[in-house]
This record gives C-alpha cells, structure tokens and sequence, in this order.
C-alpha cells in the first residue's frame, strides 16, 4: 500500500497521507483490473487512478462533482467507451504535475462515476444501457490501456 500512495504525481503529501485505501484492497480481483481506481468515501469529490506503467505505477487524484441535479440521457465513458445512464458518467479533472499544477492548470475527461471501467469492458459489470461495442473483451482492454496512457501522458505534460 505504500507503493500506491508514493505513486501520487499530482497531489501534495498531505492529500495523500489523508486518501482513504480501498477497504478491500487485499481481495481486488487484479486480474481483471486494467487499473486501480476509487473514490474516497470520506471526500466523495475526490477519486484516485493508480495505473501500471513500464515497471512500476503512477497514482493520479481526481475531483468531481460530488452530487448534482439528476439529469436525463446517456453518457459515455472517454476511458472504456462504456454507454450509461448520464448520471453514471461523471467530469472528473486532475491537476496537472510540476509546476503546472501548481499554478492551478488541470485536465478533464468523463469517466465511469464508479470507476470500473475494468469490469464494465470485461462483462464482469451489467450496464442499463445498451451497448455498441462489439470487440470482444481483450480489444476492449488494449483501447482502455491507450486511452489511459494519454490521459495519464496529459497530466504529466
């Protein structure tokens, strides 16, 4: 567990001395997780992504809304291209690393509220809304694995 809050580039000692770890983090189905995220329970506008890179990981903290009004339609994911409810996708912007995010510069994408992108593209999650994607599960894993790469490319800049 020491790893994973070491591996935070864009949050300030304090912050992650204060994240709360999954409960459950030594039963996680690692398996079948293209990354680790969560949101905290006691910050509920607060979420963390800790991805595997090369030989090592690299945590990114996350705000959201935490509530807001209930809206109607569907959503995408930006991540797992997973269509759901509107309210099941959530805007979620980190601060950029370095100097950057240090004079306040941040970068946004819509993810699955829950942040299960891993389960969701696995069949391992149901989903209300129909989906289009029809790449079987291994096609749908790489895709996330880009896609999460820029992202977390696009924080580091």
């Amino acid at each position: 567990m020491e790893e994973i809050r070491t591996s935070f580039v864009n949050s300030s000692k304090s912050l992650v001395k204060a994240m709360t770890l999954p409960r459950d983090f030594a039963d996680l189905a690692w398996d079948s997780l293209d990354y680790l995220g969560w949101r905290d329970p006691k910050a509920p506008a607060r979420a963390y992504l800790v991805v595997r890179r090369d030989a090592e990981v690299t945590g990114i903290a996350l705000n959201t809304a935490a509530t807001g009004r209930p809206r109607r339609g569907t959503g995408l994911c930006d991540l797992c291209h997973t269509a759901h409810q509107i309210t099941d996708v959530a805007l979620f912007a980190a601060r950029r690393a370095g100097s950057a995010g240090r004079a306040g510069n941040t970068v946004g994408t819509y993810i699955c509220a829950d942040l299960a992108c891993s389960l969701y593209i696995r069949g391992l999650r149901d989903v209300e809304v129909p989906q289009g994607e029809t790449a079987p599960p291994e096609v749908r894993a790489d895709r996330l694995e880009e896609r999460l790469e820029t992202f977390v490319n696009r924080v580091l800049v």
